[in-house]
């Protein structure tokens, strides 16, 4: 019997599926990675495939003509969505996913995300079937400059980040996008930043103080965020429909 497989697409190299690609194959699922930036063929739909996952990357959402895989890949996103498909976007993932169904998403006027960020759920986020077990002010990574300001019409907020901003959302019955960084481990957060990063930021972030406080927390980063993904793959392989 052929194993349940997902499609995911990667926009960086320094944005890999991360602990997802563990996590996700110890759920039973079979991955394949498309990436993009590499210009690989992003398909118009999913075809054999049980699920998608979108990842993260420096670009934004509307960086098209620079990024020309991103507009085959909101298409994607909107076909498997549209289709009752298994779906979860991360970070730039997540905001692509609200751009394709009529959101809209801009520069964060609070400023950069800093690093490690609790989670926390709305009233709706709290019954929600892949969000709601979520341990209350679970810690996670946040990299990002820009937010969804405008969920699509017919999505539900999951959960908000300390300044207000959409930090989770539920896009259709099985479909959801995570402004935060489940699958990075403090190797690849590293890569994103004391790798290239000047120490001194003009907006004031210590990114080696950021570093050092997500490599200790990485314990619990991996107790939190593991159960996720195992609950990601148990839908993408059930075809079960999600209230």
């Amino acid at each position: 019997m052929t194993a349940p497989r997902l499609l995911i697409v990667q926009h960086a190299d320094d944005c890999p599926p991360g602990w997802y690609d563990e996590w996700l194959r110890a759920g039973g699922l079979e991955l394949d990675v498309v990436r993009g930036h590499r210009g690989e063929h992003i398909p118009t739909d999913l075809g054999g495939y049980d699920g998608l996952v979108v990842l993260g990357g420096e670009m934004g959402a509307y960086d098209d003509a620079d990024h020309p895989w991103l507009t085959a890949t909101k298409a994607l996103i909107a076909t498997t969505i549209r289709a009752g498909q298994c779906f979860l976007g991360i970070c730039l993932g997540h905001q692509l996913a609200a751009v394709a169904l009529g959101g809209e998403v801009v520069q964060n006027p609070r400023g950069h995300a800093t690093g490690l960020t609790p989670v926390r759920l709305t009233p709706a986020g709290r019954d929600d079937l892949l969000l709601g077990p979520t341990r209350p002010d679970a810690l996670t990574i946040q990299w990002n400059n820009d937010v969804v300001s405008r969920l699509p019409p017919g999505a539900i907020e999951l959960a908000t980040s300390p300044d207000g901003a959409v930090q989770a959302a539920r896009f259709a019955r099985r479909a959801w996008g995570v402004q935060f960084h489940p699958e990075a481990s403090p190797e690849i957060f590293d890569g994103w930043t004391v790798a290239k990063e000047s120490p001194e930021r003009a907006d004031g972030i210590d990114v080696q103080e950021v570093a050092a406080a997500i490599a200790v927390a990485e314990p619990a980063l991996r107790g939190d965020w593991a159960p996720l993904a195992r609950r990601f793959a148990e839908l993408a392989r059930a075809h079960i429909p999600v209230l």
